[in-house]
């Protein structure tokens, strides 16, 4: 069945909860209902969830609400739960989903590429005269009490207004970025145009030429060192004669 809508007469119901009492919607005529529906009892999701309706119990009694949880869990899986986490609010046990179906909350969901049927997680604000008040469709369990608390108090969601303003202080800054993408091309940060450093680079590329220059030009007028050659020493310069030969007759007088 199609989801009903804020407007719309509120499905009558009647079911047992955690400890096996009869629970019935036409029992809180003058009164404004809270009703949730969730996946699964003691679930993480369903557990922050169940929390927050309890930690918010007494301001949501205060604004004149009665606050009722509903899965397809039994009854004893609902007394489990509710004595684990001491929640003080009646958790009805849709076993068949009928309620879940006349509400338009039981379907085909996925999960890690499984698909199976259960709950959407769902909230439902009946006014006093049982005409539906306000509806949350896929709830997300972060801030959503503190939506439902607002909501019976007439009051606008703070995390709507957080946003808000959020977005709003988030705004100028995104003026600056575009302002410097818009500035013109050749300029640097400083506004200096791009050409001018260009020209001052090229005019200092001659002084660093002059060095080299003056180095060749030094090497040039150093005279070429004579090489003394082997023709200017004397020849046999540092050579002891050899002794001269004694003649055959100096020898002979010699001997006499």
């Amino acid at each position: 069945m199609p989801m009903p809508q804020a407007g719309d007469q509120a499905p009558a119901f009647q079911l047992a909860d955690q400890d096996g009492n009869p629970v019935s919607l036409a029992q809180f005529a003058g009164r404004s209902v809270v009703l949730y529906f969730y996946p699964k009892d003691d679930t993480p999701g369903c557990t922050v969830e169940a929390c927050g309706f309890r930690d918010e119990h007494s301001a949501l009694e205060a604004a004149g609400a009665v606050v009722l949880g509903v899965s397809a869990d039994s009854t004893a899986s609902h007394r489990k739960f509710a004595t684990k986490f001491n929640l003080p609010f009646p958790l009805l046990a849709d076993v068949d989903h009928t309620l879940s179906e006349a509400y338009g909350v039981w379907g085909e969901k996925s999960l890690y590429g499984r698909k199976f049927l259960g709950i959407t997680r769902a909230t439902f604000l009946i006014g006093p005269d049982g005409v539906l008040k306000q509806v949350w469709p896929k709830v997300k369990v972060n801030g959503h009490v503190a939506e439902v608390l607002a909501a019976l108090k007439g009051e606008a969601p703070a995390a709507a207004g957080a946003e808000k303003k959020s977005a709003a202080k988030k705004a100028p800054a995104g003026k600056k970025v575009a302002a410097a993408k818009k500035a013109p091309a050749g300029k640097t940060v400083t506004g200096k145009p791009a050409a001018t450093k260009k020209a001052t680079a090229k005019k200092a590329a001659p002084a660093a030429k002059a060095p080299r220059a003056a180095k060749k030009a030094a090497t040039a007028k150093k005279p070429a060192t004579a090489k003394k050659t082997s023709a200017g020493k004397k020849p046999g310069a540092g050579k002891k004669a050899a002794p001269a030969k004694k003649s055959a007759a100096a020898k002979k007088a010699s001997r006499k």
